[in-house]
Formats: C-alpha cells, structure tokens, sequence
C-alpha cells in the first residue's frame, strides 16, 4: 500500500469512526472489539465503507438514512441485533420514539405482520434499556371515514396511475387482494398519523430494494417518491445505502430498477 493509499484509508477510517460514534453513542464501537480475535479486517471495512463511504454521503440526512436502515433490517427479518443497534441509533440521531414505532408498522405492509411485529419486540427492548426517552406520546386518533374511499386517495396521491394499473391488474383473478390494498395498505396504514408520506415512501424503497424479490414494485414506489416531494439523488441514495444492508446484488437491481423509471418520466 502506497503512503497516498494508507493516508485514503486512514481518512476513511476515521471520517467513519466519528460517525459510528455519533449513531452508536459509544466512543470504541463494539463492532471493533467483537471481531477483534476473528476477522479485525471486517471491523475496518465495516466503519471504512459502511460508514466512512456510504453514511457519511450528503444526499439524505443521518435521520433519513437510520429510518431507512431500521425499515430494511426489520424486513428482511435475519438481523435482529443490528436491528436493535439501529433503533437505538435512530434514537441518537434524533429521531422519535413513535416515529420508530410508526416505520416498523409500515413494514407490516411489504414484509408481513410477523416481520412487523419481530421489528417492534426488538424496539421495545431497545425503549426499555433507555433512561433518556421522553414520555410516550398518547397515541394519535385513527383515520376515520370510509377505509376504501380514504385508501383510493392516498393511493392516487401517491402513486398515481402507476397504483391505479397494479388494482386494474388484479381484478380478473383476485380483486379482493386489490380492495385489501387499497383498504389496508392505503386506507389504514399511509394515511396515518406519525410519518409524512415522504418518509414512508423512503422506507418502502428501503425495503423493496432490501427484499429484493419486488423489483415491479420497487419502480410503483420510485415513483411514488418522487410523485411526494423526493428527488432522484435521493432514490439513488437509498438505494446505495442498501448495498451495505442487503448486499450489492439488491443495491445493483435496485439502481436498475431507478434507471427505468427516471428514463420513463423524462419521457413523459
């Protein structure tokens, strides 16, 4: 390694080694000695890029970035103390107790109740062991009116005629999945309280890239991030930070998927 190399490295390390502190709240990270006696390698490149690289990129702030990661980890469902580092790290970077809460029952949606509710046993734990969190804020008032007609506008505000072709696609064969979608998802889960729709749409990007088994559905909602206010650097964003969660493989398809859609509505 040349002097120039190793100074690159050095920076990186510590550029990454500041960040982890401010996420982790701990001045030696544990990820550090954890892996001290197998792979100190692995320690390194974990504070280099995941955090020296990829989280310290402008693009999206550290609250976006650990809504994001909590969203993700929780959906694929195999990373339960990560999970619970970045629940805690969300806490550091300022983000709210019930908008932690509000994120992991948005997972319900694209990975399932179980991944939703495994999610929230891994927030309560990490709400437990705090001594520094305000008290929690009274539940806010479920959505009231009809749930199909509450769900068909935050679809339509969302989403579009992108939303629209994915309910018209399944009236043939399974229309009662397309009105659950529009009460459900729509109806009872983005229309409440506790995240903007540009968050939520973050995290389901965060997640449909993570998954990495709904590409079509990826693109609905690329353009529903865009359709609320997000910009493409911001997509893009997203997407890369999910190489270091879900590996490169979910992060390439995701770009794809990105490429696809930007290029059709430059079209339109």
């Amino acid at each position: 390694m040349t002097n120039t190399q190793a100074s690159s490295s050095n920076d990186r390390f510590e550029r990454g080694l500041e960040l982890l502190r401010q996420v982790g709240g701990q001045e030696r990270p544990a990820v550090l000695d954890s892996l001290a006696d197998i792979a100190p390698d692995l320690g390194r490149l974990t504070v280099e890029f995941g955090y020296g690289d990829i989280l310290s990129r402008p693009g999206l702030t550290l609250r976006q970035r650990q809504l994001a990661t909590v969203s993700a980890l929780a959906a694929m469902g195999n990373a339960a103390p990560q999970l619970r580092f970045h629940i805690d790290g969300a806490l550091n970077v300022g983000c709210t107790r019930e908008e932690i809460v509000e994120t992991l029952i948005h997972v319900s949606v694209y990975a399932g109740f179980p991944a939703a509710l495994n999610g929230l046993g891994a927030a309560r734990e990490v709400f437990d062991a705090r001594t520094d969190l305000p008290t929690p804020a009274d539940p806010a008032p479920a959505p009231t009116g009809d749930r199909f007609e509450r769900g068909s506008a935050k679809l339509a505000e969302i989403d579009g005629h992108a939303g629209e072709q994915v309910i018209a696609s399944l009236r043939d064969i399974a229309p009662d999945l397309g009105r659950y979608i529009i009460e459900y998802c729509f109806g009872d889960i983005y229309s409440r309280p506790g995240l903007d729709l540009k968050t939520r749409e973050m995290v389901t990007v965060a997640m449909c890239t993570a998954l990495g088994t709904a590409a079509p559905q990826l693109g609905v909602h690329i353009h529903g991030l865009l359709n609320v206010g997000g910009t493409e650097t911001e997509v893009v964003e997203i997407i890369t930070q999910m190489a270091g969660y879900a590996g490169f493989p979910a992060a390439l398809n995701g770009i794809t998927v990105a490429r696809n859609v930007f290029a059709e509505r430059t079209q339109h």
